[in-house]
C-alpha cells in the first residue's frame, strides 16, 4: 500500500529545489487538513510589453461608449472581447518631449523620469510596479517575480537618440531606480527557474547557443552559475564601465537566486491545480525561429502562474527599437523598428501593421491558454490581471498620449471586462497601477506620478 505524499514535497539537491510532478499517490493526500494549501486560487498580475507602438486608428475604436467595434489591430482578440477592458487616455507625462524609445521603456511600469547617463549610473526614476508589489507580497511564492523576454541586452549610448544608454530599452522591471531586473530569454533556463532555481548570465556578448553553455545545461549536475562566474571574473578584470554595470546586474541575479532558495525552505501556502500541464523541459539554447521562441516562452509564463510558483510577472515581446526581422511573415520585408517608421507610405505601413497584428495574435494565444485552464470552477484568466500594450502610441511619430493598453482577466471578480474604459484625457498610467496594487493586497498611498485611483475598473 502506497503512503500518501503531498505535492508540497520537494526534491532537493545542490542549487535545486524541484517540485514533484503530479503522482497518483498525491490524490490520497489530504491538503485541506495539511494547512499548506490555499482554499481558493490566488490573484496573479502580469505586464506584457510590445515595442514600437501601433497605428492609432487601427487600435482605438471610434465613438465614446463602453461598447465598441473591433478595430483591425484588435481583430485577433475578437473572441476574447468579453475578457478584457480596453483602456484609453492613460499616459506617462515624464516621457514627453524626450527620446522616442529609450526613456519610455523603463517609465512604462514606474512613471519615472529617466536620466541621461553614460551607462554606469542608470537612473530610471522609479521602481516598477511588479517589483514594488514583490517587496510586500513576493515572499508568498517560491519566485517573488518572473521576468521573461526574447532579445539580448543592448549596450552603448544612442548619441543620435538623445544620449540615452541603450540598456534602458532592455528592461521594464526595476528593483529600484538604479537596478534593472534581468529577464530570462533562454527557454530551458526559464523553465528551470520554476523548478531548479537556475539563472542564465545577464552579461551581453554571451552566445545563448555557445557549446560550453549548452553542454552545461544538458548536464543537470553542472552549475550554470559556476560557468558564468568565470566569465564574470574575466569581465571584471578587463571590461568596460558598461560591462561592470552588467556585472553588477548579474551578481544581483545571483542574490535573487539565494533569496528564492530561502523562500523554498520557508514556503507559504500555495494553490495546487489538479492535472498535468502539457509542457516538457525545453531543449538547450534558443529556438531557430522567433515565432517558436515566443510561443514556448509564453507557455512557460503560463506554467509559472498555473503552478503558483509566482503571482507577479513581466514579459517583453521585444526591446526598445526591436530589430527583429519579420521577413518570414507573408508580405513583410524588414525589421519591426525600421518598418514602424513607415512615413505613412501605404506599402511600408501595411507591413508594420502585419507585425503588430501578429504580436496581438500571440497575446490572444496567451489569454486563450489561460482561459482554458480550470481552477476549481474558474479559470486561470479569471484569477488574473494581465496588462498588454506599448510605451508609445504611434510607432511612426512616438506619441506619448493615450497609450495602447488593455487589461485582461477578471481579477477574481474585481474587474469588469467586456468594454472600453475612457479615463479623462492625460490620466496618469500610475493611477491604474495604484488600483491594481489595491487588488493585489499591496498597501500604497501613491505610486509613481499617480494622482489617485483609476475609477471604473469594476
Amino acid at each position: 500500500m502506497f503512503k500518501p505524499i503531498s505535492r508540497r514535497t520537494l526534491w532537493r539537491g545542490a542549487g535545486a529545489a524541484m517540485a514533484l510532478p503530479w503522482l497518483e499517490t498525491m490524490s490520497k493526500a489530504a491538503p485541506s487538513t495539511s494547512g499548506q494549501t490555499l482554499s481558493e486560487p490566488p490573484l496573479r498580475m502580469a505586464f506584457m510589453f510590445m515595442p514600437n507602438g501601433v497605428r492609432p486608428d487601427h487600435w482605438t475604436p471610434e465613438g465614446d461608449g463602453e461598447d465598441y467595434e473591433i478595430t483591425p489591430h484588435l481583430k485577433p482578440l475578437e473572441s476574447l472581447k468579453q475578457d478584457f477592458i480596453l483602456l484609453e487616455n492613460l499616459w506617462n507625462k515624464n516621457t514627453v518631449g524626450r527620446n522616442g524609445h529609450w526613456p519610455k521603456v523603463p517609465a512604462w511600469l514606474s512613471g519615472g523620469y529617466v536620466e541621461r547617463t553614460s551607462g554606469d549610473d542608470l537612473d530610471s526614476g522609479g521602481t516598477s510596479i511588479d517589483q514594488f508589489a514583490a517587496q510586500q507580497i513576493g515572499d508568498r511564492t517560491a519566485l517573488p517575480t518572473f521576468e521573461l523576454g526574447l532579445e539580448t541586452l543592448r549596450t552603448g549610448i544612442d548619441t543620435a537618440g538623445g544620449g540615452f544608454a541603450r540598456m534602458y530599452g532592455s528592461f521594464i522591471s526595476w528593483r529600484d531606480p538604479h537596478t534593472p531586473v534581468p529577464k530570462e530569454i533562454i527557454p530551458q533556463l526559464a523553465f528551470d527557474r520554476l523548478f531548479r532555481n537556475r539563472r542564465a548570465p545577464a552579461l551581453s556578448g554571451v552566445d545563448p547557443n555557445h557549446p560550453a553553455l549548452l553542454s552545461s545545461l544538458q548536464r543537470d549536475d553542472t552549475s550554470v552559475l559556476d560557468l558564468v562566474m568565470n566569465d564574470a571574473k574575466a569581465v571584471n578584470r578587463q571590461g568596460s564601465v558598461s560591462d561592470r554595470v552588467r556585472l553588477d546586474e548579474y551578481f544581483e541575479s545571483v542574490r535573487s537566486v539565494e533569496q528564492r532558495l530561502e523562500a523554498s525552505l520557508r514556503p507559504q501556502k500555495r494553490w495546487i491545480n489538479q492535472g498535468k500541464f502539457p509542457l516538457d523541459r525545453p531543449s538547450p539554447g534558443i529556438p531557430e525561429t522567433h515565432a517558436e521562441h515566443l510561443r514556448i516562452m509564453l507557455d512557460i509564463f503560463v506554467l509559472a502562474f498555473w503552478s503558483d510558483t509566482t503571482r507577479i510577472g513581466t514579459f517583453m515581446l521585444g526591446d526598445a527599437q526591436s530589430a527583429v526581422d519579420y521577413s518570414w511573415l507573408p508580405g513583410v520585408r524588414g525589421s519591426f523598428h525600421t518598418l514602424s517608421h513607415h512615413g505613412d507610405i501605404p506599402a511600408t505601413r501595411d507591413q508594420y501593421e502585419k507585425i503588430i497584428n501578429w504580436n496581438v495574435e500571440q497575446m490572444a494565444y496567451l489569454l486563450n491558454r489561460m482561459k482554458s485552464l480550470d481552477e476549481g470552477g474558474t479559470s486561470l484568466l479569471d484569477n488574473s490581471m494581465i496588462m498588454f500594450g506599448a510605451s508609445i502610441k504611434d510607432g511612426n511619430r512616438h506619441l506619448e498620449e493615450n497609450l495602447p493598453l488593455l487589461l485582461a482577466g477578471r481579477g477574481k471578480g474585481m474587474l469588469r471586462p467586456g468594454r472600453r474604459l475612457r479615463a479623462p484625457v492625460k490620466t496618469p498610467l500610475c493611477n491604474l497601477y495604484l488600483s491594481l496594487l489595491d487588488r493585489m493586497g499591496v498597501k500604497a498611498e501613491s505610486f509613481g506620478d499617480s494622482t489617485g485611483r483609476l475609477e471604473g475598473l469594476a
